[in-house]
This record gives C-alpha cells, sequence and structure tokens, in this order.
C-alpha cells in the first residue's frame, strides 16, 4: 500500500503562512531532502487553493505528478489531474493507496491536513520547522477536535537552523478490541 506523506514548511510558531498568505519567510537557499523525497513520490494531494496558488507560481515543477485535487467548488483540472469531492473523499483515498506506485505527497492546505489526521489517513508527517516566529497566519492544524499522538522517526537539523521532524501516528488503542478476551 502507498503511503501518504505530510511534507510541507512550517515556522516555529505553527504557521504554514503568514498572516498576508505569504511563503516568503520559507528557506530556499538548500535541497532540504526534497530531491530524495520528490525521487520517491508519483502524487500529491491538495486542496483547491493550493493547486490554484502551484499552477499559477510553478506549473512545470509539478508537471510529473498526478495531482488529486480534493474540493466540492472546482469543476476542472488540468491535464490528468483529478478532482475529488467531500463525497468521495474516504472512498477515492482507499483506492489510490490500493493502486501501484509511489508514495503520495499530502501538501495542503490546513483544512484538508485537518481532514487526512482526523481520518488517520497519513503515514508520515514531514515537518520543516522555520527558525521564525511569524505571530498569526493560517495555523497547520485546525478543527482536530481530538488527540492525536506521534512517534518521532527522523529529526535532522541543517545548517541554516531549519530543523526537519519526521512523525508517524501512533497507532490508536481501540478498547473494544478486548471484548472478546
Amino acid at each position: 500500500m502507498r503511503k501518504i506523506i505530510l511534507n510541507l514548511a512550517m515556522s516555529l510558531d505553527g504557521y504554514i503562512e503568514g498572516p498576508n498568505g505569504e511563503y516568503d519567510w520559507c528557506f530556499a537557499d538548500q535541497d532540504y531532502g526534497m530531491t530524495e523525497f520528490l525521487g520517491n513520490t508519483d502524487a500529491i494531494f491538495l486542496g483547491r487553493k493550493s493547486y490554484e496558488m502551484l499552477m499559477a507560481a510553478y506549473p512545470e515543477m509539478f508537471a510529473a505528478l498526478k495531482m488529486y485535487v480534493f474540493s466540492d467548488t472546482l469543476t476542472h483540472v488540468e491535464g490528468n489531474n483529478e478532482i475529488i469531492t467531500r463525497a468521495d473523499f474516504k472512498q477515492r483515498i482507499a483506492e489510490i493507496r490500493h493502486q501501484p506506485g509511489a508514495n503520495i505527497w499530502l501538501y495542503g492546505g490546513a483544512e484538508l491536513v485537518s481532514a487526512f489526521v482526523t481520518q488517520n489517513q497519513i503515514n508520515e508527517l514531514m515537518l520543516s520547522v522555520h527558525p521564525t516566529i511569524l505571530g498569526a497566519g493560517k495555523p497547520l492544524f485546525t478543527d482536530i477536535k481530538e488527540r492525536t499522538d506521534l512517534v518521532l522517526l527522523k529529526s535532522e537539523q541543517f545548517s541554516s537552523g531549519l530543523v526537519q521532524l519526521t512523525y508517524a501516528l501512533k497507532p490508536k488503542f481501540d478498547m473494544s478490541m478486548l471484548d472478546g478476551m
């Protein structure tokens, strides 16, 4: 089964974009493991706003990835990309995960990330924590109502001060598993 890996930049105070939607605080001075990551990835899950931003700013950079755009309002996406609606969320994720292929990059936005966390659909979280405090903006996690424990798999510090943390979701203990004992 294919892995879904959240890989994104965040400020030290937990924001994924500044108060005006800016990303100018994200470091681009090094590769930060993106070449290797993209070499093991062939698809990307993203929300409508993220899709529109990527297509406007970097259409050629992501051309090799199959894009699955989660939206209830979009009616068209470029090329062989696909729209997934809220009604099809669980079913399409399960189908895509069981298709042959490489890892799937969960790119964002925050609402989509929260939906994936809530549905326990993420295998790994690769968080590139930038040594910047934004003070305001869009937080990484929104509308998560219950505790989600993580297991640290790896951490890497770069000369810029960026720290990349890789986590897995800790399996939740289900009390119903004890019913037959």
